[in-house]
């Protein structure tokens, strides 16, 4: 099986996106979305991905801590049939970058 080549995004474009409607889909454990998140993203940790349970009628922009499950888990929506980015760098880089998040949940 060939996998789809998903294309990365950094987090300004993820942002941008996002404002226009892109599901932010953040696949990271509990306690990392506790942690700190961005406000209006969906939370579906990686280990309980179904494409099924994704909406298709969007852009998904996923998104984890650093960008590794994130891709993990945008090859697998993107073999379903989803129109997916992954956000490069994660949850770190959204932060070091000072973009708005929830921290605390």
């Amino acid at each position: 099986m060939t996998s789809i080549p998903v294309p990365t995004v950094d987090v300004h474009e993820a942002l941008r996106l996002h404002g226009e409607g892109a599901l932010l889909l953040d696949v990271r454990e509990p306690d990392e979305w506790a942690e700190v998140h961005v406000d209006g993203a969906t939370h579906l940790p990686l280990g309980h991905l179904d494409p099924a349970d994704v909406p298709s009628d969007r852009l998904v922009v996923a998104v984890c801590r650093s960008g590794n499950r994130s891709g993990k888990a945008a090859a697998v929506l993107a073999e379903a049939g989803h129109h997916v980015v992954n956000m490069g760098g994660g949850m770190i880089a959204w932060t070091r970058a000072g973009l708005p998040a929830v921290a605390g949940a």
